[in-house]
């Protein structure tokens, strides 16, 4: 395959995974949204029936909702600014990094893990689908095959060897 076809096939790759991480934050921008234009107001206004507001808890708590949903709008808006903003030509081709795949041997225990770094919105540990945002993940970016790496977890450190290394552009 000539580069120029790798980089289109990579880029249609990173394009579908960005577009369904970007279609499952949306669901959520548009239920809190629902939730901050209609849920939230009628409550507030039933609320606001029950007469004074000094010892109103269910007023209190629609506020305090409110300012949750608002917060966690504002998050999902940054994020789904930052997905889009992801260029798969710009993940490096001989580092771990977003989609890299790593083999990893652990001394202490005698075995090999397989992680595959990827956003916090796609993590699943128990599959081996470790965020780059994690203690683990962390320690990992920007490591090469044949790398010992000390992951700090809040179980204590761990050591791993770098065995494999199948970075995004690997893996097409």
């Amino acid at each position: 395959m000539e580069h120029g076809l790798i980089e289109v096939a990579l880029s249609e790759g990173a394009e579908l995974s960005q577009a369904s991480i970007k279609e499952k934050l949306q669901g959520e921008l548009d239920e809190l949204e629902s939730e901050l234009r209609i849920h939230l107001p009628k409550e507030i206004k039933r609320a606001l029936e029950f007469g004074d507001l000094r010892e109103n808890s269910e007023y209190r708590a629609a506020l305090d909702r409110q300012n949750v949903v608002k917060a966690r709008i504002v998050e999902l808006r940054q994020r789904i600014s930052e997905i889009a903003s992801i260029d798969p030509n710009k993940v490096p081709r001989d580092k771990a990094s977003y989609g890299s795949t790593l083999v990893l041997f652990d001394a202490e225990k005698d075995e090999e893990v397989t992680y595959r770094l990827v956003t916090p919105e796609e993590s699943d540990p128990a599959q081996g689908l470790i965020s780059t945002t994690s203690p683990v993940g962390k320690s990992l970016m920007g490591k090469q095959e044949g790398d010992e790496v000390v992951v700090r977890t809040p179980a204590g450190a761990r050591n791993f060897e770098i065995r494999q290394l199948k970075t995004l552009h690997d893996q097409l």
